[in-house]
């Protein structure tokens, strides 16, 4: 029994500290952000705790069956072709599927290609189809890809699987097709076919911008054959999705739903429901839930300290954060270069560049290399003081340690230039980005338009609108930069 005690010590100390640590988060009025205001240091990790979210395992169901009976270099390269082989196969349905129109017969066209459908050649050809899709094309592709998806499942050699299903749904997801959506679902249930997590992902991204998330959810909680895995329950599964939709209202009463059917919290659940309470300005529960924790025996792991800190930093409270980073390192945690960069987005947030460049140069000293997101923290908090030059010079630190700036610290930059009124400067980065392959996105084109527009620069503006016009990918929300009618 003594032999414990040291032991039983070091945990109630641990508790005690992180009990403490909570006390501290809540001792300031909270401000509430929109949600595309930030967190993405926070969310990011914990969207990605579980990885096989977002991908379906199906691209070697077929090749497997070769591989008991040959050797390593015979089934690769048996594997090489066959794929090969496939890929030249869905490429051939695409290009005949694009000839479709009045008095094309697809289905005729489809036998006459003289294709055995696998799973591997559908799931080839739907992501083709999802690759293809835009806004003027949405409606074609996706009676387009219902003609193959009905022409396959009629062949008496195959039958489609729970991954193909999810491929066709994402399709009609993505053309906004949602009933012919929901009637898959009940096809696919009908067939046997296990509800996944895949398949819970997909609905609620879609139903949660239509208003129809809760339904969605009760559906899930009553089906008996919802498939969790690699979570403890499927409640952890449902919260997990929800979160990545910042549906947190919605997270709250799932939760509730989990409690009243018996389950317990696990460190996941506690993890996803605080940043959920914090979202939404909820400190006091967020308060209890750490009290709940620490008395349920449940430490502080990797990600709800990275949920601390950014709360310590959105708080402004730098020395609590250095308690908190040096309390990880007692208890055997090393803060990584996530953990610091939290720390400085939220303190960026909270208008302390000072700290920020304090806890960056810390990072720096405990051996963590600082990358593209921790420059681009740095860099937009600059631009947001109005801070250009010291943005400048974190950009070109940037540069000199290799780090390949993505299309949020071109933005940042585009929009400090802006701020500066050194529009020409602002145009060549613009030109800059494309020439290094980071494709613009809306926000940076919307960001210069309107302030080039703003500027009396219409001219200017004209000729970046031009730019999206002609690449066309962000055509159909041209209507969304603030005057654009009257350039």
């Amino acid at each position: 029994m003594n032999s414990l005690a040291p032991t039983r010590f070091k945990i109630v100390h641990k508790l005690s500290y992180f009990l403490n640590i909570s006390r501290t988060l809540c001792d300031h009025p909270f401000r509430s952000d929109g949600i595309e205001n930030g967190f993405e240091c926070v969310e990011e990790p914990l969207r990605k705790m579980w990885k096989f979210l977002d991908h379906d395992s199906t691209s070697d169901e077929i090749v497997n069956a070769y591989k008991d009976n040959c050797h390593n270099q015979q089934y690769y390269s048996l594997r090489q072709r066959l794929l090969g082989n496939m890929k030249l196969d869905a490429e051939r349905v695409l290009q005949m599927l694009q000839q479709d129109g009045p008095g094309f017969d697809a289905r005729l066209a489809l036998d006459e290609l003289h294709i055995r459908p696998s799973a591997l050649l559908v799931r080839e050809v739907l992501i083709g189809i999802l690759k293809n899709i835009n806004y003027g094309n949405k409606t074609r592709w996706a009676k387009l890809a219902y003609k193959f998806f009905s022409w396959s499942s009629q062949k008496e050699t195959y039958r489609h699987t729970a991954n193909s299903y999810h491929l066709i749904m994402k399709i009609f997801a993505e053309c906004e097709e949602f009933k012919a959506m929901w009637r898959l679902l009940d096809e696919m249930m009908e067939k046997g076919l296990p509800t996944t997590a895949r398949t819970f992902n997909i609905l609620i991204c879609t139903c949660g911008e239509a208003g129809l998330a809760r339904k969605v959810v009760e559906r899930f909680i009553k089906s008996k054959t919802f498939n969790f895995r690699p979570f403890k329950h499927s409640y952890n599964a449902i919260l997990h999705c929800l979160l990545v939709l910042h549906q947190f209202k919605l997270i709250e009463w799932v939760y509730q739903q989990m409690l009243l059917d018996g389950y317990s919290s696990d460190i996941l659940t506690y993890n996803l429901i605080m940043y959920a309470k914090y979202r939404l300005g909820k400190l006091d529960q967020f308060h209890r839930l750490l009290d709940e924790m620490g008395r349920n025996g449940f430490l502080p792991d990797f990600h709800t300290y990275n949920i601390l800190l950014h709360v310590l930093g959105k708080g402004d409270k730098p020395l609590a954060a250095l308690n908190l980073l040096n309390h990880m390192k007692e208890t055997g945690l090393e803060p990584t270069v996530l953990h610091f960069t939290t720390l400085i987005d939220g303190l960026s947030r909270a208008g302390n560049l000072d700290a920020c460049r304090y806890f960056f140069d810390e990072m720096i000293k405990n051996g963590c290399v600082p990358d593209v997101v921790s420059y681009t923290v740095m860099i937009t908090g600059y631009v947001v003081a109005g801070e250009l030059e010291k943005a400048q010079e974190m950009y070109h630190e940037m540069i000199s340690r290799q780090q390949i700036p993505n299309v949020f610290t071109y933005n940042s930059l585009i929009r400090g230039l802006c701020m500066a009124g050194k529009f020409e400067e602002a145009c060549s980065m613009l030109k800059e980005m494309e020439r290094k392959g980071c494709n613009p996105n809306f926000v940076v084109y919307s960001t210069l338009v309107s302030s080039l527009r703003k500027a009396g620069k219409l001219a200017e503006a004209h000729e970046v609108i031009r730019q999206i016009m002609e690449r066309g990918k962000y055509a159909h929300l041209i209507s969304r930069i603030k005057g654009y009618r009257r350039l």
